[in-house]
């Protein structure tokens, strides 16, 4: 091992270790004393935090691995159409849901999003927690699983380190700061997190442009590709053609932004926040952090295939080895110097962070849902604080151990595995989010219906429909969401309206609008 690759590893040790020490102050504060305080941070996140960490959480390896990596290899169709989606989707969500759903939450005392189903409708079966909280079990495993993958593939690509233990020392270090501290030392890290991105993706791009030789360099190097350029078209990296991105794939593709209205870790962002009032200010930052960033993301990847072009990097043929691209650039970038070595280890310590943003948070609300909704809620199991507590971080554990079995495979896909546990809480909970929180008529049988429709929705589509090609093809979000809103409505027409204390709470909570 050289000294820049000692110089590497010890900025992002020092990064790591950085994470940890946050997750022990916020314990030696009582941040895990309380079920609120461990899963929702007691109500207390301020404007700032509450949108970058919402949006650190959301954008996680698939902004620094996932983007650039298929902007490489397809060039700017789909990854521009789903850009734009995402991009809508963010300020949708915290202009219609997030001050909605922070005063319903607090009026009934919900701290978890299958508890909020369950208080908002009256379930006393408690049969909506329980779907809700399996199907977080069932989609953030997986998901969860990609940003561990993450962990592997830089460690491995850059240093030659064996993937399968850097992916569990990642792990490790991941569940160590979040059993820790809960929700405010997730919140906290994500933050400081959401800083490393934003300082790799700049630092990366101006790097990426003169190591190309110019930006003419770089848009010359990507004509040349038929389609690379063409938001309609795309390109097709095994048969060197253009492709053809138009009406449907376009619109399946944008439907990306549906899925924001059922993320539980962004939901749980919104009923944390100390103050409704203190969004609006949260969604400024939040939409043009995204903005900006999923555009340097996107042009990141296109500088990459020029990098190729001049021999800077390797040629990166498949989507896994695309998704090292920043990694690669990163690598080039540390034998310049001893100054440009440390940017390096910083931005190397970004693709980390945005991993271990979107896995703690993701942890988290697994761990709520097992021992909020599931134990207590739904089976009635008493708990005192301390064992709640316990149990709540031995489940962190159980889940990271799941999900570094399902990452065991080091030529997986991100982006591929997180669109489909988007596609899942999308359809799942995004039409009933909605309905719950804007329709006076909904009842709990059609809530139930449309979140597990929508789930189901997404297993159909994807592995029994989508492979007939053509326009079974789309994006199993849109026909998943869809479905779970027309069975939510329609199920809730033909039962019973909802009882009269439900009705009562509702127009409460929409008078104070």
């Amino acid at each position: 091992m050289n000294n820049i690759q000692i110089l590497l590893i010890a900025t992002i040790a020092i990064y790591l270790v950085s994470t940890i020490v946050i997750g022990a102050v916020f314990n030696k504060k009582g941040s895990g004393g309380s079920s609120s305080d461990f899963f929702i941070g007691g109500r207390k996140l301020g404007p700032f935090v509450t949108a970058m960490s919402a949006e650190a959480s959301d954008m996680s390896s698939y902004l620094l691995m996932g983007l650039p990596g298929l902007a490489y290899l397809a060039g700017l169709a789909e990854v521009t159409w789903t850009a734009i989606g995402l991009a809508v989707g963010t300020y949708l969500n915290f202009l219609i849901v997030a001050k909605c759903l922070r005063r319903y939450t607090a009026k009934i005392g919900a701290i978890t999003v299958p508890e909020f189903f369950n208080k908002r409708y009256d379930d006393k079966k408690h049969r909506l927690s329980m779907a809700a909280a399996l199907i977080i079990l069932i989609f953030f495993v997986p998901y969860t699983a990609s940003g561990f993958k993450a962990v592997g593939t830089l460690f491995n690509s850059l240093f030659g380190f064996d993937y399968h233990v850097s992916m569990l020392i990642g792990a490790a270090i991941i569940v160590a700061y979040t059993t820790l501290g809960g929700f405010l030392a997730v919140s906290t890290t994500d933050l400081i997190q959401s800083i490393f991105m934003t300082v790799a993706l700049i630092v990366i791009i101006f790097f990426g442009i003169d190591a190309a030789g110019g930006l003419d360099t770089v848009v010359a190097n990507a004509k040349e590709l038929p389609g690379y350029l063409n938001i309609f078209e795309g390109y097709n990296a095994a048969t060197g053609t253009a492709s053809s991105f138009k009406g449907l794939t376009i619109v399946s593709t944008l439907a990306w932004g549906l899925g924001y209205f059922g993320m539980p870790h962004i939901l749980l962002r919104f009923m944390a926040i100390r103050d409704e009032k203190l969004l609006t200010t949260s969604r400024r930052i939040a939409s043009v952090w995204v903005v900006i960033s999923m555009g340097i993301a996107i042009l990141i990847g296109v500088i990459g295939f020029s990098l190729t072009m001049n021999g800077t990097i390797p040629n990166l043929a498949t989507s896994s080895e695309s998704e090292t691209v920043i990694i690669k650039i990163a690598d080039v970038m540390s034998k310049n110097g001893v100054l440009f070595a440390i940017v390096a280890g910083i931005i190397l310590a970004g693709i980390l962070a945005a991993t271990m943003s979107t896995a703690d948070s993701q942890l988290l609300a697994a761990a709520s849902s097992v021992c909020q909704d599931l134990l207590k809620d739904c089976f009635g199991i008493q708990l005192s604080q301390k064992t709640a507590m316990r149990l709540a971080r031995l489940t962190v554990i159980i889940i990271a151990v799941i999900g570094v079995v399902l990452a065991w495979n080091p030529n997986s896909s991100v982006f591929r595995i997180v669109s489909f546990a988007w596609a899942g809480f999308g359809a799942a909970f995004g039409p009933t989010i909605l309905l719950a929180l804007f329709w006076r008529r909904s009842n709990k049988n059609g809530a139930l219906a449309g979140i597990v429709g929508g789930a189901a929705a997404i297993f159909i589509w994807k592995f029994l429909l989508s492979p007939m090609g053509g326009v079974w093809g789309i994006y199993e979000l849109l026909p998943g969401f869809i479905i779970g809103l027309v069975l939510n409505v329609v199920v809730s027409l033909v039962t019973a309206a909802p009882e009269k204390g439900i009705v009562e709470i509702y127009d409460e909570v929409h008078k104070k609008a």
